[in-house]
């Protein structure tokens, strides 16, 4: 299958740099919010990240107008009837994924895909309520999209080859680096990432080092780009929850289980860098 027309359903951090990535690839496309504020908010901001490319000569003015010309926001979700690809983009929340899923199966074409970018929730529970279950697959993306080269491709048991296979080219197509991972909770990354996280958290908790100190460490000890508890604050301390929880619910490990002060933390609306203040203020 030639993908041609995508849609990707959010235009929140994630959503919006998914289209970013897509209409610079010289894809058609198409990003779908539930209210105008959303949508211009979203759209700003993928027009300010190729303003910012333009002025620093990454972009002609050729370029940013193709860009310009191929992306489209809309209200309707309708809109994605034509779309030969459809990534959801939207909160980590079993139910609402399951709402969308049923939705986009009854209006995208019979031979289109519906792809997820969640990072730990169940792919074949969301392609079971469909009638396409071997058109869908989780296609995770890393933030911020533009920049991270790496997408996990989550094949569930009904997925086919040929959609694996498909989203495969559509990834690399896209310059990003596609490895291919099994549905189950938390796919490649987060579960290796997820109880190191924890483990920096309880360590704060208990009193054992220093916020500081434990980033500084993990940065010159190990040569990680940045600390656990920055990471956590960039990756957003609701998300990191969400991802701890589905984990645990599926293999009831003590190393993903969330501890206390992530979920007092995530009560308070402290959630890191997008709400201002985390383990450190922004």
């Amino acid at each position: 299958m030639t993908i041609h027309k995508v849609g990707i359903v959010g235009a929140g951090l994630m959503g919006s740099g998914i289209a970013q990535t897509c209409a610079q690839s010289g894809y058609e496309t198409i990003v779908y919010e539930m209210n105008q504020e959303l949508l211009d908010k979203g759209l700003s901001r993928i027009y300010g990240a190729w303003d910012m490319m333009a002025s620093k000569g990454k972009l002609t003015q050729e370029q940013l107008k193709g860009h310009r010309a191929r992306l489209q926001g809309t209200l309707h979700i309708e809109d994605f009837s034509d779309c030969d690809l459809v990534i959801e983009a939207v909160v980590e929340n079993m139910e609402a994924k399951l709402r969308l899923f049923t939705a986009l199966d009854s209006i995208i074409k019979a031979d289109g895909l519906i792809l997820s970018n969640t990072s730990s929730l169940s792919v074949t529970q969301m392609g079971a309520i469909t009638k396409r279950p071997q058109q869908v697959c989780g296609l995770h993306f890393f933030n911020p999209v533009p920049v991270m080269r790496l997408v996990e491709i989550v094949q569930t048991i009904a997925t086919t080859e040929q959609t694996i296979e498909t989203v495969r080219q559509f990834a690399t197509s896209l310059g990003k680096t596609p490895v291919l991972a099994k549905d189950t909770a938390g796919f490649i990354v987060n579960f290796l990432l997820i109880p190191y996280l924890l483990a920096a958290i309880r360590m704060v908790e208990h009193g054992l080092a220093s916020r500081d100190d434990i980033d500084t460490a993990m940065k010159l000890g190990c040569g990680y780009p940045m600390g656990p508890l920055t990471l956590l604050d960039y990756i957003g301390l609701d998300t990191t929850l969400w991802a701890a929880e589905a984990i645990y619910d599926e293999y009831k490990e003590a190393l993903y289980a969330p501890p206390a002060l992530l979920k007092r933390m995530v009560a308070s609306g402290l959630l890191g860098k997008k709400s201002g203040r985390g383990f450190y203020d922004y």
